[in-house]
């Protein structure tokens, strides 16, 4: 599987709590980590950038992912919204209501036009990514709802709640396809298979299950840690899976072979999140120790794996053990140094911001009765600063648009090929 061990890549430190999700943006420059400190940050893989810390949320952030296009973020929180951001150092973002409790998880379809919620008001969610529209509701669970997921083709929304079950849920028609019990516990995490023909779910009994969502039966069983699993995440190959736990470990597990084949430490206390990269060369993880940890996976290129074999993790061979060491900051203040605070602002709070300045004299262009030289290069670099935010974001958005008329004409064409290939064979 490997030609030799992971290997600690790099770590962060920035966070004042707990973790609780983290995603790679799919240009693999930039990470996005959430926690319950309220905030989401991006930590930037150049040496000379510094993290970004996102403030806009009023309570723990439990979920962060970047869009397909990679030009979007989308958080879940505590305090019942979903906030849209831009990753950059203006911090737009839009802000919605999103449920009536908690919302826990929040996903980009693949074509990053739709969200699917998740929230502890038992309900899941589907959203349109303009205009943050209300589609419609999912049949919905009977306790809270832990993690809610599309399919790689977005056709599917996989989710889990303390409900104790495991549903999968057609999203053309908003019908429940399939419920898988978890009579022994309820799943903190699930994910799609990288070929969508497999889900996996990670247990509070300590155990991951990976169901066959054709036949609808159990594949793989896997008790390799020794407290809760909290999440996991497929490798794109779908060769390997990666599970983190309570237990302060992570782990490998090759799917192939139906067997754990590394145990990872680092963290100091519970591992919350983890997170392939959609190359698969990296992953990353995060815990209670407010580590963010970056690890190089040395796998060697393999083809994707279509369908995965019947495994009851009857192989108890030990795994091998990667220990690392992650030296300890040397105080908060130097931390701070690091990172550039962003406050996520609506578009309504920034024109509230615009009128205070001017109903002030600091407004562009306004200067009062006494103000003198200084005042007036002020108030016009603050004037030609307004107008380079404004361009700015009139770029982002006119860049946005290309994304998705860039995403339209490439469906356009791939139907068109399709059907001339049709016609070709039809007059064959």
């Amino acid at each position: 599987m490997s030609s030799q061990d992971p290997t600690l890549e790099r770590h962060f430190k920035g966070h004042r709590d707990a973790l609780t999700s983290m995603d790679f943006n799919p240009n693999g420059k930039q990470l996005v980590s959430a926690a319950l400190d309220h905030t989401v940050m991006v930590w930037n893989f150049r040496q000379q950038m510094r993290a970004y810390r996102f403030l806009g949320h009023k309570d723990a952030v439990y979920d962060v992912c970047f869009s397909p296009s990679g030009n979007l973020m989308a958080s879940a929180s505590r305090d019942r919204s979903v906030r849209l951001w831009v990753p950059s150092i203006r911090g737009e973002s839009t802000e919605f209501r999103a449920h009536q409790a908690s919302v826990r998880s929040v996903h980009f379809s693949h074509d990053s036009q739709q969200l699917v919620t998740g929230s502890d008001d038992k309900t899941i969610k589907l959203w349109t990514v303009h205009r943050n529209k209300f589609i419609c509701s999912l049949p919905s669970h009977t306790n809270w709802v832990r993690c809610v997921r599309f399919s790689p083709d977005s056709r599917m929304i996989v989710s889990c709640a303390d409900d104790k079950t495991v549903k999968l849920h057609d999203v053309q028609t908003a019908a429940t396809i399939h419920s898988f019990p978890e009579l022994k516990s309820h799943s903190m995490h699930v994910a799609f298979h990288p070929s969508g023909t497999c889900i996996a779910a990670a247990g509070t009994d300590k155990a991951v299950r990976i169901y066959d969502i054709r036949t609808r039966k159990l594949l793989q069983h896997y008790t390799a840690h020794g407290a809760p699993v909290q999440s996991l995440s497929f490798h794109p190959s779908g060769h390997v899976l990666l599970t983190c736990s309570a237990d302060g470990t992570l782990k490998i597990l090759d799917l192939l072979e139906g067997r754990p084949v590394y145990t990872l430490h680092g963290h100091t206390g519970s591992v919350t999140t983890c997170k392939f990269s959609n190359d698969g060369n990296y992953f990353a993880s995060g815990g209670h120790d407010k580590q963010v940890m970056v690890w190089r996976t040395n796998f060697e290129p393999v083809e994707l794996c279509e369908t995965l074999e019947v495994t009851m993790d009857t192989d108890y061979s030990q795994p091998h053990d990667v220990t690392v060491s992650v030296p300890q900051d040397s105080g908060e203040e130097e931390e701070e140094e690091e990172v550039t605070t962003v406050h996520g602002e609506t578009e309504e709070s920034q024109g509230a911001r615009h009128n205070r300045m001017s109903q002030n004299g600091d407004g562009p262009g306004v200067a009062s009765s006494n103000s003198g030289t200084s005042d007036d290069v002020s108030a016009t670099l603050q004037g030609m600063k307004a107008s380079m935010n404004h361009i700015i974001t009139q770029l982002d958005t006119l860049t946005q648009t290309v994304v998705i008329l860039e995403q339209r004409l490439s469906h356009a064409e791939n139907k068109i090929t399709e059907l001339v290939n049709i016609q070709r064979r039809e007059n064959q």
